[in-house]
């Protein structure tokens, strides 16, 4: 019996699910969300999924909602799972299955200054880790983005990084500060693997110039985590993704288009990159000026 991502045994009907996620075009990390999403209700039916009726079901969601109090993300990963394994896996023709719906939250993201950025990037010693989050901040990168960086995706004419296997399937080109290049350059000759850029190292560096897979997720997650208690920000969210949200706001309060921080971000929809209106405040102290100014009463 194969095992999913925490460790726990994974049932065939459970791995036909994933497989079918797999041919639905699913993301990696959507499949696991839905593959435990899968497991969580099949703890709380303490039986198979494919055994469960839609008062089953309904009476999950409803100690979800109610009485464990989850988040609307939670929920949502939950209602979209179970949503697909009952549509496409396990056929039920279910009427609450249509019913399902959640309130979207808008979460504002975690942001760094200009400043603490720089601290946070400056306080990474190793040269792969150092090179690695400088380049997701520089280039606004999703952290499978910057793993699966390839070779032959920086165009160094064109000053061009063209972002394969993006969020959607979509390919993007971001601009290639030169300051970034000078780096990945410098790093890239500790290595000169013919395909990644960041390739998985093994002990002391030692497989980095013959792998044939880019580093690991996890890797790179445990990176961030020790700097970020280091630096005491444990209680602030931070994250690999929050150098992204950086990007996208220290490129808006300089001043660059929304829609050209869209396009570099690879965004299908304005309205998702509109959020970062909400986390910058420049601008307001003309705004708040006028406003005082307009509101000012007579005497």
């Amino acid at each position: 019996m194969a095992k999913d991502n925490d460790k726990n045994p994974i049932s065939p009907l459970a791995m036909r699910f994933k497989q079918d996620l797999q041919l639905n075009g699913k993301r990696e990390a959507t499949q696991e969300s839905y593959v435990r999403a899968l497991r969580k209700f099949t703890e709380f039916l303490k039986r198979s999924p494919d055994t469960a009726t839609e008062d089953d079901l309904r009476e999950y969601l409803l100690f979800a909602k109610n009485e464990k109090h989850w988040s609307p993300s939670t929920l949502n990963v939950a209602y979209n799972g179970l949503k697909f394994f009952y549509r496409k896996t396990c056929p039920r023709d279910w009427p609450t299955l249509k019913k399902l719906k959640i309130q979207k939250e808008l979460k504002l993201p975690t942001v760094l200054s200009i400043a603490e950025t720089q601290i946070l990037l400056k306080v990474i010693k190793k040269h792969s880790m150092a090179c690695f989050f400088n380049t997701v901040y520089t280039l606004g990168l999703r952290m499978q983005e910057a793993l699966h960086l390839q070779v032959s995706d920086i165009d160094s004419q064109r000053m061009l990084v063209h972002v394969h296997r993006g969020k959607g399937a979509r390919d993007r080109l971001v601009p290639l500060p030169q300051s970034t290049l000078n780096e990945l350059r410098a790093f890239y000759r500790t290595h000169r693997n013919p395909d990644w850029i960041f390739p998985a190292e093994g002990r002391n560096h030692s497989m980095a110039s013959t792998a044939t897979i880019p580093m690991s997720e996890t890797s790179a997650q445990l990176c961030i985590k020790k700097v970020v208690n280091q630096l005491g920000w444990d209680k602030r969210g931070v994250s690999t993704h929050t150098l992204r949200h950086c990007y996208a706001t220290h490129l808006l309060e300089a001043g660059v288009n929304l829609r050209l921080i869209q396009k570099y971000l690879g965004h299908a929809r304005l309205t998702t990159t509109m959020i970062y209106l909400h986390v910058t405040t420049v601008g307001e102290e003309a705004a708040i000026a006028k406003i005082n100014s307009l509101m000012k009463r007579k005497s």
